[in-house]
C-alpha cells in the first residue's frame, strides 16, 4: 500500500505552521553527522527516500483527508492540523513537493561535522514544509551508518591482508564479510536498505532483499550481492549425531564442485574436523574443483578458530606464503558467523597473525552487528535549521547549547550547529563546510539531487562503489 506522506512526519510538527514567527518564508537546514564512533561517514541511501516517497505527485485529496481523521484522534483537537496547508500543495503544484535538496554525491566518504545534504523551501507558503520532511529525511543516517561500518570493517580486513595475505588473494576481499543479517534486520525494508549499504563496500550477502533494492533505486546492472550453497543445522541434524558424516558426504556429493559452506559444530566442531572432513572426507575434499568452507557456529570465536585451524592444518597441509602465513589448501577454508561485530574483528585477525595464519583463509558472517547494532548516535546524525527569511529580511539561524559535563564544568555542547547557507568544498587540506558564496575558485559538492517533486539527479550502484572504495 502507498504510504501517505502526509502523515510521515512527527506529531509535534503539524503545529509548526502556526509556531514559526508570522512573515516566515523561508526555512533552511542542513544534514550533518556531527562525530560518533568513526571519524568519517558514507552517504548513502538518499535516492532511494526521494523515489520511495517524495518523487511525484504525493499529495492527493484522499491522503489529505485521511490525515485529517488521523490527527484528529491524534491530537484530540481540530485547530493543529491545517489541511488547507496540503491542499494548496495539491492545487498549486498538482501534488508536488516546492522544495529543493542538494547533496554529496552517493557513495562519498565525508569527514564528520560537514554538511552532506541540505533542503529548503522554495514556495514561500510552503516555509513549514523544510522541516517537515525532516523526520523521513533524518532516516538516511540508517544506510550511511550501515555503509559506513561496513567500510570501516574493510579496512581492517585490508590491513590483516597487507600483513599476511599473499597478493594475489586480494581479489577475495569482497567476500571477506558476509551480510547474514536478513533475519535479524528489524523489516524488509531495513533489510533491503542496510543490506544495499554493505553492498557499497562487499560482494557477499545472503540478504537477497539488498540486491533487489540496489537494483530498483540505484540501477545495479546485475545483483551486487553474491551468495553460495550452504547448510544450515536443520539439515545437519537431520540422520542425529551418529549420521552426521553422512551428511557431510551428502553435501560434498550433491556439489562436487564449486564453493559450499557447511555447518559443522552441530555436536562437536573439533571431531567434525577432525575425524569427518580431515580423515574420513578428505580425499573427496582435496579432488574438488571448488572450496568447502567449514564453519563453526558456536563458543569463544578466537579460541575456536584456532584450534580448528591447527586440526585442519594438521590434517589437510599447509603452505606458507611470501609474506611467512599459513594458508591452508585452496579446497578448504574457514567461515566465522558467531560473535562477529566491528570489535570482535580485530581480535580475531590479531589471534591468526599472532599464531601464523594467513587472514587468507577466513572469510566472515555478520548479521544483527551489521544492519541492527547501530543507531542514529553511532554517527551523530541530525538536521537542523540555519538560515531563514523572515519579511524579507535574511537571517543565519544557529543553536549553541551550554551545557554541563561530568565534572560539572559549562562548556559548549558538540550539538552546535551550523549557521546560514553552506557549501562543501574541496581544498589541499581535506574537505571543509564554508558560508555558500565564499570560495569562488573550489565548486561546491553539494549538487541538487531532487527539486519541485522531481528527481534531479539519477545514481547509479555501480557509481556508488566506485565513490566509496578504499
Amino acid at each position: 500500500m502507498e504510504a501517505n506522506l502526509i502523515l510521515l512526519a512527527d506529531a509535534y510538527k503539524y503545529s509548526h505552521h502556526k509556531l514559526y514567527v508570522p512573515g516566515t518564508t523561508h526555512i533552511y537546514s542542513y544534514l550533518e553527522s556531527r562525530g560518533g564512533l568513526f571519524d568519517e561517514t558514507v552517504f548513502y541511501g538518499l535516492q532511494y527516500f526521494l523515489k520511495a516517497y517524495l518523487a511525484g505527485p504525493v499529495v492527493t485529496a484522499e491522503k489529505i483527508r485521511a490525515a485529517g481523521v488521523e490527527l484528529e484522534e491524534v491530537f484530540g483537537r481540530k485547530d493543529v492540523y491545517d489541511p488547507a496547508r496540503f491542499t494548496y500543495i495539491l492545487e498549486k503544484h498538482g501534488g508536488r513537493l516546492p522544495v529543493r535538496i542538494k547533496a554529496v554525491a552517493e557513495g562519498s566518504v565525508i569527514p564528520v561535522k560537514q554538511v552532506l545534504m541540505t533542503i529548503e523551501n522554495t514556495d514561500p507558503a510552503c516555509y513549514w514544509l523544510t522541516n517537515f520532511l525532516e523526520t523521513l529525511l533524518m532516516q538516511v543516517w540508517y544506510p550511511c551508518t550501515v555503509a559506513t561500518l561496513s567500510r570501516e570493517i574493510k579496512k581492517v580486513v585490508k590491513r590483516y591482508y597487507e600483513a599476511t595475505a599473499s597478493t594475489a588473494s586480494f581479489t577475495g576481499i569482497d567476500f571477506v564479510l558476509n551480510d547474514f543479517g536478513f533475519r535479524g534486520a528489524s523489516s524488509v525494508e531495513s533489510a533491503g536498505l542496510g543490506g544495499s549499504a554493505h553492498l557499497v563496500n562487499f560482494s557477499g550477502s545472503d540478504t537477497l532483499a539488498a540486491s533487489t533494492f540496489a537494483k530498483k533505486y540505484y540501477h545495479a546492472a546485475k545483483a551486487p550481492g553474491l551468495s553460495i550453497p550452504a547448510t544450515e543445522h536443520s539439515i545437519v541434524t537431520l540422520l542425529g549425531e551418529k549420521g552426521e558424516p553422512d551428511i557431510f558426504k551428502h553435501v560434498l556429493d550433491t556439489f562436487p564442485s564449486g564453493t559450499i559452506a557447511c555447518v559443522s559444530d552441530s555436536y562437536n566442531i573439533f571431531r567434525a574436523c577432525e575425524e569427518y572432513w580431515g580423515t574420513l572426507l578428505k580425499d573427496q575434499v582435496l579432488a574438488r574443483n571448488g572450496t568447502l568452507v567449514i564453519r563453526p557456529d558456536s563458543g569463544d570465536p578466537v579460541r575456536t578458530l584456532l584450534a580448528v585451524f591447527d586440526i585442519l592444518m594438521a590434517k589437510f597441509g599447509h603452505s606458507v606464503n611470501e609474506k611467512g602465513y599459513k594458508v591452508l589448501p585452496p579446497q578448504v577454508r574457514v567461515i566465522q558467523g558467531d560473535g562477529i561485530s566491528y570489535e570482535s574483528i580485530p581480535v580475531i585477525y590479531k589471534a591468526l597473525k599472532q599464531a601464523g595464519i594467513s587472514a587468507e583463509n577466513l572469510v566472515l558472517g555478520m548479521g544483527g552487528a551489521l544492519l541492527q547494532r547501530v543507531n542514529r548516535d553511532t554517527q551523530e546524525f541530525a538536521l537542523k535549521c540555519s538560515y531563514a527569511e523572515i519579511n524579507g529580511r535574511s537571517v543565519d539561524v544557529q543553536k549553541s547549547p551550554a551545557e554541563l559535563d561530568a565534572d560539572g564544568q559549562l562548556r559548549t555542547s558538540f550539538k552546535k550547529s551550523k549557521a546560514g547557507r553552506l557549501k562543501l568544498i574541496r581544498t589541499e587540506a581535506g574537505f571543509e563546510t564554508v558560508a555558500a558564496g565564499s570560495h569562488p575558485q573550489h565548486s561546491d559538492l553539494l549538487q541538487t539531487v531532487f527539486e519541485n517533486g522531481a528527481l534531479i539527479t539519477d545514481q547509479r550502484f555501480e557509481n556508488i562503489k566506485t565513490n566509496a572504495a578504499i
